[in-house]
Order: C-alpha cells, then sequence, then structure tokens
C-alpha cells in the first residue's frame, strides 16, 4: 500500500465547504469523484483543515492510500484531467505510512483579502471580503493592530468559536497575526497551531468592529478573557478567506504553498509561500 501526500488550491465559492455531503457538491466529493475516474477505484481522502462554505484554499494538504503506482506527476495531470475548473492539484509526493495530513500538521496559515472602498469590485467577486466604505472614510489599522497584538500567544478562544464547533479543547496557539495595507486593499495573515470552526471569520468580525471605531482596541483582549461568543462581533464573509499553508516536520519536505497567481502575490514576503 502507498500513500500520497496531495496539494491543491481551489476557488470555494461554488462549493458547500470541503466535507462531503449528500448532495455531493463539495470539494471532497468532486476531488474523490476525480481521482475514482483516474484510479479505477474510489479512494478515501483526508485532508489538512476542513473549510467551511465560500472558504478558498491555495495550500490545502490531503492524503490518501492507494496499490496503484504511478508516478507523482501522473496523479496530478491525471486527476487534473477530471476536475472542474476551480479545483486543480498542484503536487503529489509519496510519503511514508506514519504521514498524517491532519495529524502531523503543526502550523497552518489563513490570509484573508479585504476591499475597503465605496463600492464592491466585481471582478474579485466571490474571492474577497468588502466592507463599503463612504469616500474619504478608512479603517484604523493601527488600532486593528493593536487589538490583534493580544490573540498572539496560547489562549482559549472560546469567544471566537462557533456554536457547532466539535474540537476537544478551545485553547490554541496563536503564532502571528499581520495586518498589510495596499490602497483600499487590506491583507491579513493568521497563523497558528490550528483554528477552531469559524475562528478566523470570527477573529475577522471583531477587528473589523475595532477599525470601524465601534470598539476600542482594548476590547479585543476583553473579549478574548470573557471565553463567550455571544459577546463578539459578527461572523465574518467567507469570501476573502483563504487557507494558503499547512506546515509539516522538515523530515517530509513537502512543497511550500504557491501564491502566485493570487490576490496576495508579493504582499507577506517572509512566510515560505512563493
Amino acid at each position: 500500500m502507498n500513500r500520497i501526500a496531495i496539494g491543491l488550491h481551489y476557488d470555494g465559492a461554488a462549493f458547500s465547504g470541503w466535507q462531503s455531503q449528500p448532495h455531493r457538491n463539495t470539494v471532497q466529493d468532486h476531488l474523490e469523484d476525480a481521482i475514482e475516474r483516474f484510479a479505477g477505484v474510489r479512494l478515501a481522502t483526508t485532508v489538512a483543515g476542513r473549510t467551511d462554505t465560500g472558504v478558498h484554499a491555495l495550500g490545502q494538504v490531503i492524503h490518501l492510500d492507494t496499490e496503484l503506482s504511478r508516478e507523482p506527476f501522473s496523479w496530478v495531470r491525471g486527476v487534473n484531467a477530471f476536475l472542474p475548473p476551480s479545483i486543480a492539484l498542484q503536487w503529489a509526493q509519496p510519503v511514508d505510512d506514519g504521514f498524517h495530513a491532519r495529524f502531523m500538521a503543526y502550523e497552518r496559515m489563513y490570509y484573508y483579502a479585504l476591499y475597503t472602498g465605496p463600492h464592491r469590485v466585481p471582478m474579485v467577486h466571490g474571492r474577497a471580503g468588502y466592507l463599503m466604505l463612504p469616500p474619504g472614510r478608512r479603517l484604523d489599522v493601527e488600532a486593528m493592530r493593536e487589538a490583534a497584538a493580544c490573540l498572539v500567544g496560547e489562549h482559549d478562544f472560546s469567544s471566537f468559536r462557533a456554536a457547532e464547533c466539535q474540537a476537544k479543547s478551545p485553547v490554541k496557539t496563536m503564532y502571528d497575526v499581520t495586518l498589510a495595507e495596499d490602497g483600499n486593499w487590506l491583507f491579513l495573515r493568521f497563523r497558528a497551531s490550528a483554528f477552531l470552526h469559524h475562528m478566523v471569520r470570527n477573529l475577522m468580525g471583531g477587528l473589523v468592529a475595532v477599525g470601524r471605531g465601534r470598539y476600542p482596541a482594548a476590547w479585543m483582549a476583553e473579549l478574548l478573557a470573557a471565553r463567550d461568543r455571544r459577546r463578539g462581533a459578527p461572523t465574518f464573509m467567507p469570501d476573502g478567506l483563504y487557507l494558503v499553508d499547512v506546515k509539516y516536520p522538515e523530515p517530509y519536505a513537502l512543497p511550500a504553498a504557491d501564491t502566485s497567481a493570487s490576490l496576495f502575490h508579493g504582499v507577506f514576503a517572509d512566510d515560505g509561500a512563493r
């Protein structure tokens, strides 16, 4: 039996999230259908992170077990031939049977792309969040940075956890929250050991509320300490959220995430993505 690790990109706008559902319009269902057409047998996939409806991926990782023997690029080329245009394998790499896409990951990284002009941008519809502000109005990004600083470290993130979250513990370690401005665009990077269900979108809701002046920066620390989701801001839209990278122990040397064809190209030059 051979275990294969696979990296993939997808535009999540048209899908009901990652995880298989009876109606089958999920990334996992389309992917496993394509793998079956290529391999001639149904193969189960294990994913690093289950993304929600409308959330995208530039660095998703899965693994599968198969008795087939194929060159790595044959998996990429062959499976891609049966996938819809909004899903694409980027690489495939043999790994030992101790590798696990979910449980061996020690760090995950999400980006959020937010447009803050006076109107929406149709060309990035479904691929970026938006906040329509009157001409001359801007988010207070420095206040948002101050609010984000309290999130770094090991914390109980219950205030940013969805009610239906099934994680055993709300305690996670946030390594970094970085904000970068480019005109009307605001890009955010979140790096953590793992994330709770809706955690990044709930963090975005809180940070945007601070940026709009609805709460002072210190409110974010108070909310974190409260461990009460009911006191938080509304969950922000999924459109601008991307799973960008998943890190594994060095011996596996899996390819870095490729952001060169995305909204984020060159925005964060120090995170190992290319």
